[in-house]
């Protein structure tokens, strides 16, 4: 058994080459880049404890509830405010718009009520009927009016112990916000175009609608999101038929490429070829045309540079210009054809050869839901810890006045602050919640954390897809390796794979989904630095983030090109991160012809099926939900918006050709690198012989002496 030269056939007649640098056949190797491994489970270690800290400190309830002036939750269980869930803005005119009051806080005293006021009423109006004062001491501070001595409605008013007026309002997001109305093009609130603003001056509403401009945007997106709801709930079940469908087709496309890859390849190619042939054909015809008319014979540069781009379509010249073009592109088209027209008939053959592999591993159509789920799962962890985290701040309070006051805008404490010498310096001034902050080494260490924080998201998210791209590619390496195919297959080749890739290659994807996560991270803080830059005026600033901005994304897009292929060579040879992305790189280099053609008709045959799928299913959902299907117009559901459903339909089912076409092309990938690693390891003798398809032999014209013989 000849020394260097000699295969060994491990399980399954997957190749073993005595070579120092052959790290074992698909199931026989060992772990590698442990330190990387260790790295990822103390990293995830020190995630866990960042999310156990973060829900300890955080609240939620900040972002799900509304807070009153002190700092105190509108609606909460267990409270004094559990019954009143929503907030009321004494002054509505300080609050510039809605944003404002769902963001930030509004410069004006805000308290939680049981329900926002249905009608005009001023308090010196109140002040004189005991029927409106009580309904009105529901707006004012709590407390308010259990006291034994009695106010008179100027003290009331000076103290903000109350608003001055009330104005018809509804709930919005959980605040009383000013119920605009339009009536004939005129706005009006309650009714009215006016009103009292409780200090003796008649205010129009405008000066309302100025405080709550947008108020009426985020009403009408509410009631579009009903609107919207509803049509789901009674459209759902055909939204998933229409799912299925196009999960079938994208089935059936698969399946077909087996037969119909060669034939729809050379119909794309002789289509481009007819296409160019009659835009040369065109262009002479309006070149002749062209001939003997006044001004045609100008050229293009005695014409200079003209705004109207139609000018130049009456010169002569420039349909000869664009026949020259087309004749060039036309004869570099021919040529690549002559020339590199077995390496097309390759890529052919290696996409039939993954349509058969993908029907032998049927259950890998399936693995794209279990990275679905995995990623659900990254997202869900990183949204909620950034939520307890962005709510883990104490409350802060600030001094907030009407006029002018020099400690507007310090921090107070609401219970010491009547005793406090802002009071003496500014009667009107108010100690109010303003927003969560805090001084303390963990608050100062919340901005870190939440880096931090999305730094695990993209590693995580990475190794989760990284561990989808080894376990494909293991399955469909595995059938490549096999003599007798499907004979020697395992009987589950993918649950094998996902094995080995976790058992074995942790580490290793934890390398290369960490490259790409820095990377991710740095785009981020670019992303976030240009945002800060955008208002400044140094160019030469400007200028180097968008370099910086091109250069990483080139690079992101590097690092995933690279890591696919380490990946499966991981999946093949259990080697290194390193040295299996050392070997794909210089094996891809290599054959630089072959990947460029393999790619462009995978890419093409991948757009066809997406178009197909996404076209088919869109075509079918828009005469369905629009009842021009005759036989099933009663059976489609009256719906508020038809394109609710189409949209869906139709993203839905480009999001399962994806993952279905994203499963091929692993396969293609890998049986790829298989064939070129085939091609310069084996040379068809008895001890090497060709693990290629019959087809690919017969297009190299290679054979198998074993089976020559035979």
């Amino acid at each position: 058994m000849g020394g260097d030269r000699q295969h060994y056939y491990g399980q399954h007649g997957t190749p073993q080459k005595y070579d120092p640098t052959f790290k074992g056949p698909i199931y026989n190797r060992g772990c590698t880049d442990v330190i990387c491994c260790v790295a990822l489970f103390i990293a995830i270690v020190g995630y866990v404890a960042v999310g156990i800290i973060a829900w300890t400190h955080g609240d939620p309830r900040k972002v799900i509830y509304p807070t009153d002036s002190r700092g105190q939750f509108c609606g909460q269980k267990g409270t004094p405010n559990e019954n009143k869930p929503f907030l009321f803005y004494f002054n509505i005119l300080k609050c510039a718009s809605p944003l404002v009051l769902l963001e930030f806080q509004c410069p004006t005293t805000q308290t939680c009520v049981e329900k926002c006021p249905s009608r005009y009423l001023t308090y010196l109006q109140a002040y004189t009927r005991p029927q409106d004062l009580e309904y009105y001491k529901q707006f004012c501070v709590p407390g308010f009016g259990e006291s034994k001595v009695k106010k008179s409605p100027v003290e009331v008013l000076r103290d903000g112990d109350c608003p001055a007026v009330l104005t018809p309002s509804k709930p919005l997001a959980r605040r009383c916000l000013p119920a605009i109305e339009t009536h004939k093009g005129v706005i009006t609130v309650g009714n009215e175009t006016t009103f009292d603003d409780g200090r003796g001056q008649k205010r129009n509403v405008s000066e309302l609608v100025e405080g709550a401009k947008k108020a009426n945007v985020v009403l009408e997106a509410r009631q579009l999101a009903m609107r919207v709801f509803e049509d789901y709930t009674v459209s759902w079940y055909w939204i998933l038929i229409g799912l299925v469908i196009a999960m079938a087709l994208s089935l059936i496309f698969i399946v077909l490429l087996r037969f119909l890859a060669g034939i729809m390849v050379w119909i794309m190619i002789v289509m481009v070829i007819l296409v160019l042939g009659y835009g040369i054909f065109h262009c002479y015809m309006e070149y002749s045309r062209l001939r003997g008319e006044a001004g045609s014979d100008v050229s293009i540069g005695d014409l200079g540079f003209q705004t109207d781009f139609r000018v130049y379509l009456h010169l002569r010249q420039t349909w000869l210009a664009f026949m020259i073009i087309l004749c060039v592109l036309e004869l570099i088209i021919i040529l690549l054809l002559i020339f590199l027209r077995k390496r097309i008939l390759i890529a052919i053959a290696l996409i039939k050869e993954a349509s058969r592999a993908v029907g032998y591993v049927m259950t890998s159509l399936l693995y794209p839901l279990f990275t679905f789920f995995l990623l659900c799962l990254c997202i869900a962890y990183w949204a909620s810890t950034a939520v307890f985290l962005s709510t883990s701040n104490e409350a802060i309070y600030k001094v907030f006045n009407d006029t002018a006051c020099v400690a507007a805008g310090q921090t107070c404490n609401p219970e010491t602050f009547h005793t406090s010498n802002v009071t003496r310096l500014c009667p009107d001034a108010r100690c109010q919640f303003a927003f969560y902050g805090g001084e303390t080494g963990y608050h100062r260490a919340l901005l870190g954390l939440q880096i931090y924080n999305v730094f695990m998201f993209f590693w995580l998210a990475n190794f989760a897809l990284a561990l989808g791209q080894v376990t494909l590619a293991g399955a469909f390496a595995s059938y490549y390796w096999a003599i007798k195919k499907p004979d020697d297959l395992p009987a589950f080749p993918l649950f094998s794979s996902f094995g080995r890739a976790l058992r074995y290659h942790t580490g290793s994807l934890a390398f290369g989904s960490l490259l790409l996560a820095i990377v991710q991270v740095i785009r981020v803080i670019l992303e976030y630095l240009d945002q800060r830059l955008k208002a400044a005026e140094n160019r030469f600033a400007k200028f180097l983030m968008t370099c910086l901005k091109c250069c990483f994304w080139c690079l992101e897009k590097f690092l995933k090109f690279l890591n696919r292929n380490a990946y499966i060579m991981i999946a093949i040879y259990g080697t290194n991160f390193c040295t299996s992305a050392k070997n794909a790189f210089f094996l891809l280099m290599r054959n630089i012809v072959r990947v460029a053609v393999l790619d462009k008709v995978t890419d093409f045959l991948f757009l066809l099926g997406k178009l197909l799928v996404v076209g088919s299913v869109g075509i079918l959902a828009f005469f369905f939900f629009t009842h021009r299907i005759k036989i099933v117009q009663d059976t489609a559901p009256s719906l508020n918006y038809y394109w609710v459903p189409i949209l869906t339909v139709i993203i839905g089912s480009y999001l399962i050709a994806h993952g279905f076409f994203s499963v091929y092309g692993m396969c293609v990938d890998t049986l790829f690198l298989c064939f070129l690693e085939d091609l310069e390891r084996n040379d068809g003798s008895v001890e090497r012989p060709y693990f290629m398809s019959s087809n690919l032999k017969r297009l190299l014209n290679k054979t198998n002496k074993k089976l020559a013989e035979a």
